[in-house]
């Protein structure tokens, strides 16, 4: 596997895991939720950016990137 795709899968996953963790989620709930709101795309599209930050800060940045998308979506 590249590098840099190898790279954007252990984030995708760390990303996964905290979100998980944090709504007390199964691993399934929350892939869904992630995937639902379009999040895992937006995790590698600005992967650039987002690896640098603390996990509290991403996982603030993921809430407020669904709850954006829920207002879109009604």
């Amino acid at each position: 596997m590249e590098k840099k795709q190898q790279d954007l899968s252990y984030f995708v996953s760390f990303c996964v895991e905290q979100y998980k963790h944090a709504k007390q989620l199964t691993g399934g709930e929350a892939m869904a939720l992630l995937d639902n709101y379009g999040v895992l795309d937006y995790l590698v599209e600005n992967y650039e950016i987002l690896h640098t930050q603390s996990h509290q800060w991403i996982l603030e940045d993921i809430d407020e990137f669904i709850h954006i998308r829920q207002k879109q979506m009604l």
